[in-house]
């Protein structure tokens, strides 16, 4: 069995950051913001936080492109607001993913984004969501270094959403998923009035 981790880096400094890291052992970040810069955390900009990883022996790779969870094809919007659903069945989001699934036989992987909770990020919702199976155990690294286990974050996800965990007719991969559909539409990235003016004049 493989193990995949997931981590936000929140406003940790980079020191923290990387004991978090050690913590877990893990070897590789894959930055999956799709923009892989911070205005208030630019411990956390692109180019600083590979040349820090580096010192400590971490790899990085920005995936941010094919696993970010903004778009630039207009076929993954709908009024404006990303469908996640959509943006997972898209060719560079497939790529993203074998990406992931490749690099775990050689590394110890953490998919970083900049939330805390992993259950109001896509890092979860979308790309864990699209990569959850009885090969591959994630593990969410939370702030006060200790490991949520995917299966108990997503029993978290259906108490945070009222959704029982069981009903009559569902089973409760059903109401796994119906957490996922309810978190996706919370969480989706909406393009500003501006965003969406420019791309209809296209």
């Amino acid at each position: 069995m493989y193990q995949l981790y997931t981590i936000g880096h929140s406003t940790h400094s980079t020191e923290e950051f990387v004991k978090l890291l050690s913590i877990h052992s893990i070897t590789a970040v894959c930055d999956v913001r799709s923009s892989p810069y911070s205005k208030y955390n630019p411990q956390f900009n692109r180019e600083t936080i590979q040349k820090e990883l580096k010192l400590y022996g971490i790899s990085y790779v920005f995936l941010g492109k094919e696993l970010g969870p903004r778009s630039d094809d207009p076929a993954c919007y709908e009024d404006g607001k990303i469908q996640y659903n959509r943006l997972a069945k898209t060719g560079l989001f497939r790529q993203g993913i074998d990406r992931i699934r490749k690099g775990m036989k050689s590394y110890r992987i953490a998919l970083m984004c900049s939330e805390k909770d992993p259950m109001t990020c896509h890092r979860s919702i979308l790309i864990c969501r699209h990569l959850r199976s009885d090969e591959i155990e994630i593990k969410h690294i939370l702030e006060d270094g200790t490991a949520e286990n995917n299966r108990d974050s997503e029993t978290r996800l259906m108490r945070m959403l009222n959704v029982p965990q069981r009903e009559l007719f569902d089973s409760e991969e059903d109401l796994i998923q119906r957490a996922y559909d309810k978190q996706s539409e919370k969480i989706a990235y909406i393009k500003k009035t501006s965003e969406v003016s420019e791309t209809s004049e296209v």
